[in-house]
């Protein structure tokens, strides 16, 4: 396609068509109706990352927008694809995984969490997060009168697979500054037409790490309605308080959960794309019915290499979360400097600011316009939420802290300047 909602030409038998996308039937355009991303014109916008990551481009600008580190992962796991790459680990792995990164995983969730896995029936391996995701919603999803029940805001692909699976999506905020869930809001969402209920905690984009007491009325109320638990715990060990305590370790809560991680944010390797999804055989045996016609397999060196990851001593996993929780410090002090409010998470790459004492009323137009102002490039939060919903979060906006040190005081130094 040559631009956005541009016409483009399609041949067929030597004959040409041209059309707009307005014409083209199908799941795409629920799909990016889910996501926000059609246009006024009905073609396809980009999406904020592209959009911003484009801007620090053309300016130069440091980009802490999107969630990915600017560091190499530990040596050890480089070193292990390395190897496997040179030892012919290059076609297709088994499609549950290979079995060594198999075992790692249940040895994972055995050793910090007590979670005891069969590896061969109780684990896949994925195309990392987003798609374990897919794969799960798909196989879960009966029709349009089944409901997924998210936290708002919420990671931007799961209003997307959501409206691809053809379900409702129905929001519990998380309101600033704890943007802890409010269960009111939760109880009054959580039906017996829901299916799921989707946990991401730690969460993305607001930091927060859920309390005990939210966790708990999660199970109860998908107990109460039989609903699936999913949760996304990508940022499981870049926690700065408590240690994560996973979902699927409440009473009650195994039988109906399903345990989403991947190693990108762990090992800093987000683009190998490793995930996986754990949980009882027989909801794991659901979604690699559907798993298994999406990527197949994938990221056949790199599962040794990840399997070589989880088994690293515990010194590297608080090690990992010491020095992010350094990185949201510096973060957050140039934050505040600046004359932001500054709602300081709990875990994640993220950061979320309050631009209202800056005089901000539109958080996206502020973020697209301090690329060149300052040379910061931040994500609105309205990114993150149904459009309904975009005036409760309007001056919010996202900072990563998963960058190098001097990155960071580099950028603390230009966004002193944005009030001048």
């Amino acid at each position: 396609m040559a631009g956005v909602g541009s016409a483009y030409a399609i041949r067929v038998r030597g004959s040409s068509t041209v059309g707009t996308m307005q014409g083209i039937r199908g799941a795409w355009r629920r799909t990016a109706q889910g996501a926000g991303l059609i246009g006024d014109d009905g073609g396809i916008r980009p999406t904020i990352f592209a959009e911003m990551s484009a801007l620090a481009a053309q300016t130069n600008a440091i980009n802490l927008g999107q969630g990915f580190p600017d560091e190499d992962g530990p040596r050890e796991v480089l070193e292990a694809a390395r190897a496997a790459i040179s030892n012919g680990v290059n076609q297709y792995p088994p499609g549950r995984g290979a079995p060594d990164l198999l075992h790692a995983i249940a040895e994972h969730q055995e050793r910090f969490y007590g979670i005891a896995l069969d590896p061969h029936r109780d684990v896949i391996v994925t195309a990392g997060a987003t798609e374990a995701l897919a794969a799960v919603l798909l196989a879960l999803i009966d029709g349009p009168d089944d409901e997924i029940v998210v936290f708002e805001p919420f990671y931007d692909a799961y209003a997307a697979v959501v409206a691809l699976s053809g379900a409702r999506l129905v929001t519990v905020p998380l309101r600033w500054p704890d943007f802890q869930p409010d269960l009111d809001a939760l109880r009054d969402a959580v039906t017996d037409r829901t299916r799921i209920i989707l946990v991401n905690d730690p969460h993305n984009p607001t930091g927060a790490v859920f309390s005990g007491a939210a966790r708990d009325e999660v199970v109860r109320l998908a107990e109460r309605h039989d609903a699936v638990i999913v949760t996304d715990e990508v940022y499981e060990h870049l926690v700065f308080g408590d240690a994560h305590v996973p979902i699927a370790t409440l009473p009650g809560a195994w039988g109906r959960t399903l345990t989403i991680s991947s190693a990108g944010k762990t090992f800093s390797t987000t683009g190998w794309k490793i995930g996986w999804v754990s949980g009882p055989a027989a909801l794991i045996d659901a979604v690699l019915a559907v798993k298994q016609f999406l990527t197949y397999v994938n990221g056949a060196p790199f599962q040794p290499a990840i399997a070589a990851g989880l088994r690293l001593p515990d010194s590297f996993f608080t090690g990992i979360a010491d020095t992010l929780r350094a990185k949201r410090d510096i973060l957050g002090a140039g934050l505040r400097r600046a004359g932001f409010d500054v709602s300081s998470p709990s875990g994640s790459y993220f950061t979320v600011a309050d631009a209202a004492p800056l005089g901000v009323t539109d958080a996206a137009a502020f973020c697209r316009e301090l690329p060149a102002r300052v040379g910061v490039v931040a994500i609105p939060l309205t990114a993150f939420v149904v459009p309904a919903h975009r005036g409760e979060y309007a001056t919010l906006v996202r900072f990563a802290a998963c960058k190098r040190v001097e990155v960071l005081e580099d950028a603390a130094s230009r966004l002193a300047l944005v009030d001048s």
